[in-house]
């Protein structure tokens, strides 16, 4: 946990943050352990990779919304440390966080990405996502406005057919 929250705490702090989220305050343990059970509770992945016992990235998905109709969509989010950026580790975390996600039984993926941060935005586009959206000025930071890229990507048979996994409904407790 502390590793992650180390790697979470950097990016919000100094760069180019690889999500959406454009946040002032400090994520916290218990927010983190918090999104770990609701995980869990919805089979959805949360990936750590792991070069010589040395954490050096994560990635995991959540829902996309909380009602019904949307149950069987997710967003993601990658972060790497950054001492290991441009070292490979979203070439192998993101593919993974792909495949988990599929087997579990969602049907689309959908990232939103800082539209400063191109490494993502090519990672992304080399695993099979598509820009759908383009979100100017949406966040504040550094004293500047920053524009979003949304992405998305097709899981499995996407949206072709039926699901064939009945997924739960998300309740009033769930959140990322």
């Amino acid at each position: 946990m502390d590793a992650m929250l180390g790697i979470y705490r950097h990016h919000i702090a100094r760069g180019v943050e690889p999500g959406f989220m454009h946040d002032t305050e400090s994520l916290q343990p218990d927010d983190l352990k918090r999104r770990r059970r609701n995980m869990r509770k919805h089979r959805l992945p949360h990936l750590v990779a792991d070069r010589d016992g040395l954490v050096v990235g994560y990635a995991y998905a959540v829902l996309f919304r909380k009602r019904p109709a949307y149950r069987y969509t997710l967003k993601h989010s990658i972060y790497v440390h950054p001492d290991h950026l441009h070292s490979g580790v979203g070439r192998i975390l993101l593919p993974a966080l792909i495949d988990a996600c599929a087997a579990a039984g969602y049907r689309q993926l959908i990232g939103y990405i800082d539209a400063a941060n191109s490494p993502s935005i090519g990672l992304h586009k080399a695993c099979g996502f598509r820009e759908i959206g383009y979100l100017p000025s949406v966040g504040y930071k550094f004293g500047h406005w920053t524009d979003v890229v949304m992405v998305q990507r097709s899981l499995g048979s996407g949206g072709a057919t039926t699901p064939d996994v009945w997924l739960p409904v998300p309740s009033d407790d769930d959140g990322d």
